[in-house]
């Protein structure tokens, strides 16, 4: 069978065996970006939850383009991000086996949020997880002993790392366990690095400090789950024939009589979805800041309103913090953790340099048909409700 590979192809990436269930919820950064020392100090990742979608109208500039000066409707996604904790330092040396931990300094105080990550049953524990380390701070002798630890750091180490954790109750999500992860610092020397991550110790980290509109970053995280699959839906296999014998979404053929086994590229039934996934060069339209009432408005929409849609994004809720607005869709359902990470490459294409110019944020409901943006505009169409003139009256 000659060009079997352009006639008949497989189905399906073999890219990402095993097709198996995440062993952990939050997205894990396995390369950081890679250390220009010529930059100022700063964080390379963060950590938020998908809110939900919506879609923008802009105009693109992008010269040689069909689309150039024309008006496109895109999707976006809301992630929201409110500011993380640093609450330790941790230095890497190289060995011939890759990096690893040389010194770990925790901070003083440490919150119960962040405590709780650290037991399996918070009520039932004694809540002492690191007493001992943040008394170090209140000695002489303690803080010797941190001094130390963070000069042999910068006389060793060939890469420092953040530890720092979300805040569960500004996310409002039932969910009282921080999730913590470490970021590493690029830019400037190692004495830099360490002076700039002994900086932001007990305090919060703004998505602002990170990112910026019109930058390209990494999203990292843990797709939806579908549970077990047939081969059909998992693989994209071919249906058989109507009258075949105990079903058609089957394979056919599993494989040759010899080897008497099936081959690891023959597509199975099993489970499908909820695997860790990175997803590169996702666009940054907006950086929303806490509190701003008019986080939806732009130079030609001049409608005060807020991102958050009419009557909350579908079983997220409100905005009530910082947040992301990205290009296109992310991986995972609505409130799943979400990590970002600065891209790894260096940008030089027009479309990766292009500026984005928003024209309107939709703010309609997602509930329903989604008819107006703002309740004023609502209430001016409709006129006032009963409870409304009850209210007045």
């Amino acid at each position: 069978m000659s060009h079997r590979k352009f006639r008949a192809p497989r189905h399906g990436s073999l890219g990402f065996l095993p097709r198996k269930r995440c062993q952990r919820h939050r997205g894990k950064v396995k390369s950081f970006p890679k250390d220009d020392k010529s930059k100022p100090c700063h964080l390379t990742a963060f950590m938020g939850h998908k809110a939900g979608m919506s879609h923008i109208l802009r105009e693109v500039d992008r010269v040689g383009s069909r689309s150039h000066k024309k008006e496109v409707v895109e999707a976006i996604t809301i992630i929201e991000t409110p500011p993380m904790i640093a609450v330790g330092v941790v230095g890497y040396i190289e060995t011939p086996r890759g990096l690893r931990s040389f010194k770990t300094v925790f901070a003083q105080h440490i919150s119960d949020e962040c405590k709780r990550r650290f037991y399996k049953n918070w009520y039932r524990s004694k809540k002492k997880a690191h007493t001992r380390t943040g008394q170090k701070w209140a000695d002489e002798d303690g803080k010797k002993s941190i001094d130390a630890d963070f000069d042999k750091m910068t006389k060793y180490c060939v890469a420092i790392r953040v530890l720092c954790h979300t805040q569960p109750k500004l996310f409002k999500l039932q969910e009282k366990k921080a999730n913590i992860m470490e970021i590493q610092i690029n830019g400037g020397e190692m004495a830099d690095k360490v002076a700039f991550a002994r900086s932001l110790l007990e305090k919060p980290i703004s998505v602002k400090d990170l990112f910026a509109q019109n930058e390209l970053i990494d999203v990292i995280g843990v797709t939806r789950g579908h549970g077990y699959n047939g081969v059909t839906f998992r693989w994209g296999t071919k249906k058989l024939p109507r009258k075949t014998h105990k079903g058609l979404r089957k394979v056919a053929c599993i494989g040759a009589w010899h080897p008497s086994r099936v081959c690891f590229s023959v597509p199975r039934a099993g489970q499908y979805g909820y695997h860790h996934r990175t997803e590169v060069n996702k666009k940054v339209y907006r950086v929303g800041v806490k509190g701003d009432p008019n986080s939806a408005s732009t130079a030609f929409d001049l409608t005060d309103k807020p991102i958050t849609p009419m009557g909350g994004f579908s079983h997220y809720g409100q905005i009530n913090e910082d947040f992301l607005m990205i290009k296109g869709n992310v991986v995972g359902p609505r409130k799943r953790l979400l990590t970002l990470r600065k891209s790894l490459l260096v940008h030089t294409k027009r479309v990766a340099l292009e500026k984005i110019n928003l024209k309107y944020i939709d703010t309609a409901s997602k509930w329903g048909h989604g008819r107006f943006q703002t309740d004023a505009e609502k209430k001016a169409f409709q006129g006032l409700l009963k409870k409304d003139r009850e209210a007045m009256e």
